[in-house]
């Protein structure tokens, strides 16, 4: 066959040669710093990669639906379950939810089942769904076996095989300790339970899931990407080495673990982190020894993070779920759950579940992400991240296996003490706006009021502490100290003003009004621009005429010369502050003699600086 390649008529070009090229670019500026991102992971990303970064990857040499599964399970589709996850404790209302979410498209349910305490609760709960054709899940119970019991006597009422039932249950010992304080029937009495479940299922539910490893919440408490993925390694290892150890066989033990992830907002780390994770779980259940390559297959359920969600510029969140969701139908996760866009700050409603819903069915009906087989397949950068995020997960892993599994990092605090690290690394940069939360602490709506909006909600899986056998992770979003500091705003019935007084070139006054509105906005003031000013005296004279709390000085390094000592003299004592905006480093002393209470810039830490602005104005 004649082999017509394209553009055979331009030479190749070496990396040595891109290189070249670039470092004549920098003109002497260091390529690290510049071009080199280092993720909060600790591993370094090129600006770009190429054929030859593919060499060392051993698993490309492997299909779809071959071991190790980096490429997904399936050989010829890559459907995936559409779940809707209800918090409705009352069962007639969970199941009027659970038939809508059906009837508009999902094709999994899942369940608070507490308040499930016999037959008929549990035959109101499941009223006419059709249980072979919907998975179903159960998120949380008081008894996760009696809860088992209850599903099979109304299932087998009801004239369903229930060997062809699907489903889970949302078990997980580790999630218990680190919500609680202590393991509910301490660690031997988790294990028995993990064996009653097993081998009930066993016997009445074969194609159930009933032990959980909830990543979920290690994200959502703040960890990063291998974090999540090592430490979820972990707990599962535990769970195969302890049962096994008990008398369960492997693939039987790793037929029944799900992994439950939460899906963030780093495209394409995220779908690179779900393809990892395949990889890596098929490398530990291959110690054991498994009778079927199947048993290497790790399920996995993606929902969407809540740490990256916000309470202002809600609609926003709709974007998030969205890029979460196309990660993880990329990378070929199981199930998806796409939280609705208003959870942050009240229960979800109607338009807030269907938009949840559609933003799957519109990436399977309209944009095909079901048809094509791990469609990030040779992609020199995704491959490159799934094996750096792979081989610093494993370190990860194996950091719990040296502290001699889960159970006893978890009593030593490692766990807890490493992800409290990245979180407050995290923080920093919100804090700082080295990551940008849309509408919250950066391009804020500024005529947005949400207070009234927000409603109290309990968790259905009633997550006080108990003990202080664990330290606790406490799940919380990046956005909510930003989001105190513009509630307050709200909640004290006024809104500080704050005067922008901007002076000479148009470019740099334009520019530094512009981060001057974002700065203050976010904390929910009022904000005066202006078209510019002629000289410092005029600018003064609107400022004071406006009755403004805070006045801004926006102009050039240069011009701030001008006008800076004389706007002082005519501000001091008639407003509560006067700023500056920029950092001319050379003039700091100088320009704080005139009067100037505050610089903020680039490299100001925004939260910090906007939670002494609220005191000064009396607000916190």
């Amino acid at each position: 066959m004649e082999d017509n390649r394209l553009f055979t008529e331009f030479p190749p070009v070496s990396t040595e040669k891109w290189e070249e090229v670039i470092n004549k670019d920098l003109k002497g500026a260091d390529y690290e710093k510049k071009l080199v991102w280092k993720t909060i992971e600790g591993f370094k990303v090129k600006p770009y990669y190429r054929a030859e970064d593919l060499e060392n990857i051993e698993y490309l040499n492997s299909n779809p639906a071959q071991f190790p599964f980096t490429r997904g399970k399936q050989a010829d589709s890559n459907v995936w379950d559409i779940r809707q996850d209800i918090k409705e404790k009352d069962p007639a209302k969970a199941n009027a939810y659970a038939l809508d979410a059906v009837k508009r498209g999902a094709t999994a349910v899942g369940f608070c089942a507490k308040e499930i305490a016999d037959e008929a609760a549990m035959a109101t709960l499941l009223k006419d769904i059709y249980l072979t054709a919907v998975s179903i899940h159960f998120n949380c119970s008081k008894d996760f076996l009696t809860t088992l019991k209850l599903f099979v006597a109304v299932a087998r009422k009801n004239g369903f095989d229930t060997t062809q039932i699907k489903g889970s249950v949302n078990f997980d010992p580790f999630k218990y300790a680190l919500t609680h304080g202590a393991f509910k029937k301490g660690e031997e009495g988790d294990l028995r339970e993990a064996m009653e479940l097993i081998n009930y299922a066993k016997e009445n539910l074969p194609a159930f899931r009933v032990l959980t490893v909830n990543g979920n919440l290690l994200n959502n408490a703040g960890s990063n990407i291998v974090q999540e993925l090592g430490f979820s390694l972990g707990a599962a290892n535990e769970l195969m080495a302890r049962l096994t150890d008990m008398g369960c066989d492997a693939d039987t033990v790793a037929k029944n673990i799900v992994f439950s992830f939460a899906t963030g907002g780093n495209y394409f780390m995220e779908i690179a982190k779900i393809r990892a994770a395949r990889l890596l779980w098929s490398k530990v259940v291959e110690q054991y020894k498994p009778q079927c390559d199947c048993a290497c297959k790790a399920f996995i359920h993606s929902m969407s993070s809540t740490w990256n969600k916000s309470i202002f510029d809600p609609y926003v969140n709709m974007l998030r779920t969205t890029t979460e969701t196309m990660s993880a139908a990329i990378a070929g996760a199981d199930s998806i759950s796409t939280i609705p866009f208003d959870t942050p700050f009240k229960e979800a409603d109607d338009f807030s579940y269907r938009i949840a819903r559609n933003q799957q069915l519109l990436l399977k009906e309209e944009s095909y992400l079901d048809k094509i087989v791990d469609p990030a397949a040779g992609s020199y950068y995704i491959e490159n991240l799934t094996d750096s995020i792979a081989q610093y997960a494993w370190q990860q892993f194996l950091a719990i296996e040296e502290r001699k599994g889960f159970f006893a990092a978890l009593r030593e605090g490692y766990v807890q003490d490493e992800i409290a690290k990245t979180a407050q690394q995290r923080d920093m940069e919100i804090a700082t706006r080295r990551t940008t939360i849309i509408g919250t602490n950066q391009y804020p709506n500024l005529t947005e009021s949400m207070n009234a909006k927000i409603e109290k909600h309990e968790c259905c899986c009633c997550c006080q502490e108990k003990g202080d056998e664990v330290k606790t992770l406490h799940p919380y979003r990046g956005a909510e100290a930003f989001e105190r500091l513009r509630l307050a705003t709200e909640q004290s019935g006024r809104r500080p003003k704050v005067f922008l007084l901007t002076y000479g070139n148009l470019a740099m006054r334009r520019a530094r009004s512009g981060f001057a509105t974002n700065f203050f906005g976010v904390a929910g003031y009022e904000i005066v621009d202006n078209n510019g000013f002629k000289t410092a005296e005029e600018g003064v004279n609107a400022a004071l005429e406006s009755k403004a709390d805070i006045v801004v000085l926006c102009s050039s390094d240069d011009e701030y010369a001008e006008i800076t000592e004389t706007a002082c003299n005519l501000l001091k004592g008639k407003v509560k502050s006067i700023v500056l905006a920029g950092f001319p480093k050379e003039m700091v002393e100088t320009y704080k003699g005139y009067g100037i209470d505050e610089f903020i810039h680039v490299k100001t830490n925004v939260l910090e600086s906007l939670t002494s602005f609220q005191k000064l104005m009396g607000i916190l």
